[in-house]
């Protein structure tokens, strides 16, 4: 199998090109790298030469022979690669340009502040109890789903836009999944909610669930 993917179960960034692989039908071979377990698989040495950056998801095409970080570029990477039922990125520049926008909400915004690394490191350097890293968590999902649950009025129909599944409902939906994970109010967020039940459905969605993984531990 030409494609290896380097990911951990519970990871929202490894959990979004699961979904994009699902989605573009394209079948590889999962490699989990435990984030939590013998200190961190992803500070191994065996991983750090596919990885300098030490985090997941990595994406391996053998027939490429191209080694890619940072999911939101996996994603579009395969997006290219892999023609598919569904193109993740709209052709035309605005609308592509508004995915984009949306993506990069939450996986440049919202994510990143949620990170295992800095919870850690909230806990280990700032003698922030459990309790405080869920309130920090909660408080920046918090703030980044109030806006786009504004921003969503004006343009979501059964998914983030209109009727297609793009590259903002692969990174919504495992946001959704963080929120929950922080107890989020989501009421809150009738379209969020409505998007992400919506995205559920769909068994490229389903199958990417984190405890649908052989690593949920």
């Amino acid at each position: 199998m030409s494609i290896k993917l380097y990911g951990y179960w519970r990871s929202t960034a490894s959990y979004r090109v699961r979904i994009a692989l699902n989605l573009k039908g394209v079948e590889y071979e999962y490699v989990p790298v435990h984030l939590v377990n013998n200190g961190g698989e992803q500070h191994s040495s065996e991983y750090t030469r596919l990885n300098p950056a030490q985090l997941v998801p990595t994406l391996v095409d053998e027939d490429e022979d191209i080694i890619l970080n940072q999911s939101l570029s996996i994603i579009e990477y395969l997006d290219e690669r892999y023609e598919g039922e569904h193109q993740l990125v709209p052709e035309h520049r605005t609308e592509r340009a508004r995915v984009r926008a949306l993506a990069q909400d939450i996986a440049c915004d919202i994510q990143p502040l949620g990170n295992l690394r800095v919870l850690n490191a909230l806990k280990g350097n700032f003698e922030a109890s459990q309790d405080d890293v869920a309130k920090w968590a909660s408080h920046w999902i918090t703030l980044g789903f109030d806006g786009i649950e504004k921003r969503l009025q004006t343009q979501a129909g059964k998914f983030c836009f209109d009727f297609d599944v793009t590259l903002a409902d692969i990174c919504l939906v495992p946001q959704v999944y963080n929120a929950q994970r922080f107890n989020v109010d989501m009421s809150r967020y009738p379209l969020i909610s409505k998007i992400a039940k919506n995205c559920n459905e769909l068994d490229a969605f389903e199958r990417a669930k984190p405890e649908n993984q052989i690593d949920a531990t």
